[in-house]
């Protein structure tokens, strides 16, 4: 992982964590758009990400997923993850966050972001915790703390579920297996 705000700020900042919020396209999948010939689309998801949130809620992290596309995988992929909280077809992402965070009674700086384009930076400005990943846009990138070392898509989400577990010292409370 990259931290553009030094290692030091971003585990500090990572210890009053109380959300994980997602963008899709270029965070969960690798940001390529899949269609059968028949016009339905497909989208491919990691397991370690998959399993990453399930920890994090485990731990009693929520977790929202916003995103300015909507999709019915999309729906399906958090149904079986346990993600309660989906903002699909968020044109205004930053509306999506201040709905999520009244209805958690969070503050932003409880809520860590991962994004990856121009759109999700209104978010990840008011976030606490501002994370992107290597495959996204240079202004993104170089605007939030920390960029993880996969792409995503590619178990960039598993780092940051990781990363915040281990600075909250939860790694402890996860069941067995």
């Amino acid at each position: 992982m990259k931290f553009h705000c030094g290692e030091t700020e971003a585990r500090r900042r990572a210890q009053s964590i109380r959300a994980l919020g997602l963008d899709v396209d270029g965070v969960l999948s690798d940001g390529r758009l899949y269609f059968t010939s028949a016009g339905e689309e497909m989208k491919a998801f990691h397991a370690h990400d998959g399993h990453g949130l399930k920890m994090l809620r485990q731990t009693g992290v929520e977790v929202a997923i916003i995103t300015s596309r909507a999709s019915p995988i999309l729906e399906r992929r958090c149904a079986d993850l346990g993600v309660r909280h989906l903002y699909q077809g968020a044109v205004d992402k930053l509306a999506a966050m201040g709905d999520f965070l009244q209805l958690a009674g969070l503050q932003a700086s409880q809520f860590a972001f991962v994004g990856d384009d121009l759109m999700d930076l209104p978010v990840l400005r008011e976030a606490g915790l501002a994370c992107s990943v290597p495959n996204g846009h240079e202004d993104v990138r170089s605007r939030v703390h920390m960029v993880t070392s996969l792409p995503g898509g590619s178990g960039a989400v598993r780092e940051i579920t990781d990363f915040l577990l281990r600075c909250q010292g939860r790694c402890d409370e996860l069941p067995p297996g």
